[in-house]
């Protein structure tokens, strides 16, 4: 994503590979890729037609993916009545799904699955390869959102599909949402429409969503699994100084840019205070433990005391860890001036701020007034009504299933939880209680696999195995 980016998660799997790496090789699948099966012949057609299918905000049908996923799921044996297709007359391109596959139990609550289906931008002229045409080489799928999210939105459609198939009887219904509007900050979301507006059709006790998952070293052994557990809020705001100008030959102190450049500098130097909550606690006394440097031995320091000033400063060394432990807000764009021989009438500049769960936009930019103090500055969040990001509990209903079906898939890899720095449609969620879980899985290889840029991919066993891992964990989690 490149407006709510989950780089986050991506950065702690990145910095879990330091930890004792040696130790988790044990017990990690084998190097040498398997020769497909028939039902993963079968999801390669679904996965193909769903990659296939652009989705990008400029060029894009999320409508048209949502009603080719629909027509799979029917010739499954889904009634018209067990999907809903949805979308607005403003932005009907943007369409979703919501399939129900109902349970047999009237005490146990619904489960969510959700996936978005919208994919980042993407020029021809700039990849290797036609990225929306699913090319398999050397060990891997190549296209645009091949892992970010269309990896998932296939499995979890998949997976109803198969249980249809099987005649498996859910105890707990079975919802599935496939949303667009993801990957674009301000654009139509389906899952927020949802949230607000169809919240009895999503109603659920939990959710599954993207932001967990494994980490490999590169070369096909997965190190560590993460369930995401809570994410930070995106939300940009943009700073504005205006002044009369003015003929550049005769400058004056008051000055746009300058006070921009001044106010730019003190959001620079702005530290938000550190906080924890129950998921960074757990992460950094359990990932922590995991190292055998200083940065571990600090890491367990400051969970167990948040005042430990030394355990900060070593920590706050690593741009990630830093992230973890608070707001912080960083100036991205900046544009200003109307004529090289005139003195400037206004400039803007974007801030983006990552807002630490439990904090408001409103507290953010009141923090951030205060640290610029010139009133004259303009500060206006760029989104309005953002909800505040909310962290689910470690429950461990949800999350010891998880950790189970990891030691069977993955033998000998830990599983950790954590919170990410960027963010996903959890947000909505979570505003209107439905608690909601990045689940594990699906890995990737250190350098992030060209997620959000170029020549996007994943590696075809890590597609096959995150598959077989989310149907055994929806199965497990669905009959109980």
């Amino acid at each position: 994503m490149i407006c709510r980016p989950k780089e986050g998660i991506s950065m702690i799997r990145k910095s879990l590979t330091a930890f004792t790496a040696s130790a988790l090789l044990a017990g990690t699948a084998a190097a040498q890729d398997a020769a497909p099966r028939p039902d993963q012949l079968e999801f390669r057609g679904l996965y193909k037609e769903l990659v296939e299918t652009n989705t990008t905000l400029s060029a894009g049908s999320c409508t048209l993916a949502a009603e080719r996923m629909a027509a799979r799921l029917k010739a499954a044996g889904f009634a018209e009545d067990q999907l809903v297709l949805f979308s607005v007359p403003e932005h009907p391109r943007d369409g979703g799904l919501v399939a129900i596959l109902p349970g047999s139990s009237k005490k146990l609550k619904p489960m969510l699955l959700l996936a978005h289906i919208d994919v980042v931008e993407a020029n021809r002229a700039d990849w290797e390869r036609d990225p929306f045409t699913l090319i398999e080489e050397n060990g891997y799928f190549y296209a645009r959102g091949t892992a970010d999210d269309k990896a998932q939105a296939a499995i979890w459609t998949d997976t109803l599909i198969r249980f249809a198939k099987e005649g498996f009887k859910p105890k707990r219904t079975i919802k599935l949402a496939l949303t667009c509007g993801e990957e674009a900050s301000g654009a139509f979301n389906g899952a927020e429409w949802l949230a607000n507006n169809r919240r009895e059709l999503i109603d659920a006790e939990f959710a599954l969503n993207e932001g967990g998952g494994g980490r490999s070293d590169g070369k096909g052994n997965v190190l560590v699994q993460t369930v995401q557990v809570g994410e930070k809020a995106y939300q940009d705001f943009t700073l504005t100084a205006t002044n009369p100008g003015g003929h550049s030959s005769q400058p004056v102190p008051d000055n746009a840019i300058y006070a921009m450049s001044q106010a730019l500098e003190r959001v620079g130097g702005y530290e938000f205070p550190l906080e924890f909550n129950d998921t960074t606690r757990a992460f950094f006394a359990k990932a922590g433990a995991m190292r055998h440097d200083e940065t571990g031995a600090a890491m367990i320091a400051l969970a167990a005391n948040p005042g430990d000033k030394a355990a900060e400063a070593t920590v706050n060394k690593d741009k990630m860890l830093h992230s973890l432990l608070r707001t912080t807000c960083v100036a991205t764009m900046i544009k200003g001036g109307h004529a090289k021989n005139a003195l400037p009438q206004s400039v803007s500049a974007n801030v983006n701020c990552r807002m630490f769960p439990g904090r408001s936009a409103e507290e953010t930019q009141a923090a951030l007034a205060a640290a610029i103090g010139n009133p004259a500055i303009h500060i206006e969040r760029d989104v309005k009504d953002k909800p505040i990001a909310k962290v689910p509990p470690l429950d461990p209903r949800v999350i010891g299933p998880m950790e189970v079906l990891v030691a069977k898939h993955f033998p000998g890899v830990p599983t950790i939880p954590a919170m990410s720095t960027g963010a996903t449609d959890a947000v909505y969620l979570g505003a209107v209680g439905i608690p909601t879980y990045g689940a594990p899985g699906l890995w990737n290889d250190p350098d992030g696999n060209g997620t959000h840029g170029l020549n996007e991919r994943i590696r075809v066993r890590a597609l096959m195995e995150g598959r077989d891992y989310l149907y055994d964990l929806v199965k497990v989690l669905s009959g109980k």
